[in-house]
Order: C-alpha cells, then sequence, then structure tokens
C-alpha cells in the first residue's frame, strides 16, 4: 500500500480539528517513517513551510492547492533567517488556512521547534507538536546500532556537534558510566570532540561509526575507532547530514552484522546446493 494511500482510510474519523499551526516532525528519511498523524496534516495543510532535510517524496502528499514554501538551512550556504522563518509563520495564519511548520527529524531535537512556538504563541496564535522520528533513532535502527543495550549502555546522550562547551568538566560529564553519544552535524567538529574525550579519559579504542543519509536509500556507513575519528572525518567525501554515534554499542552493532551474514552466507549456500541437488536429480531421472 503507498503511503498516500495510508491517510485515505478512516483514520479521520479518529482526528481532532487541526489547529491553525502544526509544527511537524518529518523523520529523518522515507516516507515510511512519517507518523499517520503527520501524513494527514500535511495533506490537509493549506501552506507547508519545511527544510531541507525534509524528503521529497513526503512533500508529494500535499494537496496540488498547497502553498510551499522552502527554508532550508545548510552549513556554509546561504539559508533562511530565523526571524524570517518566525515571520513567515505568522504572516501564513492570516488568511484563516491551515499551516504545517515541516522539520526533518523530530521538531524539538536540535529543531527550534519551541522558539517557533513560543513567537507564534507570543503573536496570539495556538500550535500543536507532532513528533517525528529523530536522525539519532533512525539512524541508530537502519544501522543495527542500540543506543541502549544491556551491560553496555543503560543511558544515551544527544549532543550537538556545532556548539558545545569545551570545558574539561563537560566533557567528562558526557562520558559518564555506559553511556553512548549521539553527535548531531558533528563531522566537521570531529577532531575537537576526539580531543575533549580523550582529554576527559576516553579510550583511543572506543568504537564508533559515521552515519550519512541515515535510513534513506543512499545511507552511507563508516566505522572507526576514537584515536582515529578525526583523520576519518577528514577522509569523508560525503553529501548530506552526517551524524556520529560513540560507544561501545558500535561493537554490539558489528558482532550482530557479522552474524546476520553469517545467517545469509549459509541461506545462500543452502540454495544453492539445494538447486544442485535438483539439478542431479533431473539428471538421474532422465
Amino acid at each position: 500500500m503507498k503511503t498516500a494511500d495510508v491517510i485515505k482510510l478512516d483514520l479521520n474519523r479518529y482526528a481532532s480539528t487541526p489547529p491553525k499551526v502544526a509544527i511537524v516532525g518529518a523523520g529523518c528519511g522515507e516516507v515510511e517513517l512519517l507518523t499517520l498523524k503527520a501524513a494527514r496534516y500535511i495533506s490537509k495543510a493549506d501552506v507547508i513551510i519545511y527544510d531541507s532535510l525534509v524528503c521529497e517524496d513526503i512533500l508529494t502528499l500535499a494537496s496540488s492547492k498547497c502553498a510551499m514554501h522552502f527554508v532550508g538551512k545548510r552549513c556554509g550556504q546561504p539559508s533562511a533567517k530565523q526571524d524570517e522563518i518566525n515571520a513567515l509563520l505568522v504572516a501564513s495564519t492570516r488568511d484563516g488556512g491551515f499551516v504545517v511548520r515541516l522539520k526533518g527529524g523530530d521538531p524539538n531535537i536540535f529543531g527550534r521547534g519551541c522558539e517557533e512556538a513560543l513567537y507564534l504563541a507570543k503573536s496570539g496564535i495556538k500550535s500543536e507538536f507532532v513528533p517525528g522520528v529523530t536522525a539519532a533513532l533512525g539512524c541508530a535502527a537502519s544501522t543495527g546500532i542500540p543506543l541502549t543495550h544491556r551491560g553496555v549502555a543503560r543511558s544515551v546522550t544527544f549532543v550537538t556537534g556545532r556548539v558545545f562547551d569545551n570545558s574539561a568538566q563537560s566533557w567528562s560529564a558526557l562520558l559518564c558510566a555506559e553511556t553512548s553519544l549521539v553527535f548531531y552535524m558533528g563531522k566537521e567538529q570531529a577532531g575537537n570532540i576526539a580531543q575533549g574525550l580523550l582529554a576527559a579519559g576516553a579510550s583511543i579504542e572506543l568504537p564508533m561509526a559515521f552515519i550519512t543519509n541515515g535510513a534513506r536509500a543512499e545511507q552511507e556507513v563508516v566505522y572507526a575507532k576514537l584515536g582515529g575519528m578525526a583523520k576519518v572525518a577528514r577522509g569523508l567525501v560525503v553529501e548530506g547530514p552526517t551524524l556520529m554515534i560513540v560507544g561501545e554499542v558500535v561493537n554490539v552493532a558489528q558482532t550482530l552484522s557479522a552474524l546476520v551474514s553469517s545467517i545469509e552466507e549459509r541461506g545462500s549456500w543452502r540454495v544453492s546446493e539445494h538447486s544442485d541437488n535438483q539439478m542431479n536429480s533431473s539428471r538421474m531421472v532422465r
């Protein structure tokens, strides 16, 4: 069933009246990672204001009459200022239509969703949050990395790689016992991140993974150790957002991957053997 068909199911009988503005998480990759509520709101929107990380397939759910406004932000490229986005949100409500502010991932995980909701509220406009699959969860699932795992990691910390406190105390706090670290937008800061973690006592053998375009068809994954993380980052020539996961959970994922590969290889061998037996049997019949 196509995603466009899903929102046509008898789900609207459960739906409340949409607010003037919905701040909606578009998830981190494929259209199938949308929540049903997000898909329904997108299909009903009169205006959609969307970011650069929103999958193009998701935009096709919108009505042909919907006014589309791109306000994407990409590192190092000209982009809309937050004040301009805020003003556009308020202006878009004046005609009385339903406005969807569509953000990659989840609106409130490094997404400034609440900043926009506060601005709208101060302007006398109510809004609603619709959660989305944030990059950490999507990338972890698509690579088989468990962000928590019994005996390995009992907590997970999301960190922005663009702006962070570089004090020794802050790095030590990040290295609390049995935790996984997920750095958003951190590839350009990989050297500083590695230096800070190593200075705080992290092992140079601590495993990590770079995940580019996570949960999408063009996903790329590169594994490294903390000691060589900066060098690997400098050698990465990729297009698209890159997430970094640091912690022993990466080793758990690689163990799982090796086991799954061995199952697939045995399965392939058995199919081949079965096919050969069938051929031999056919020859014997002849």
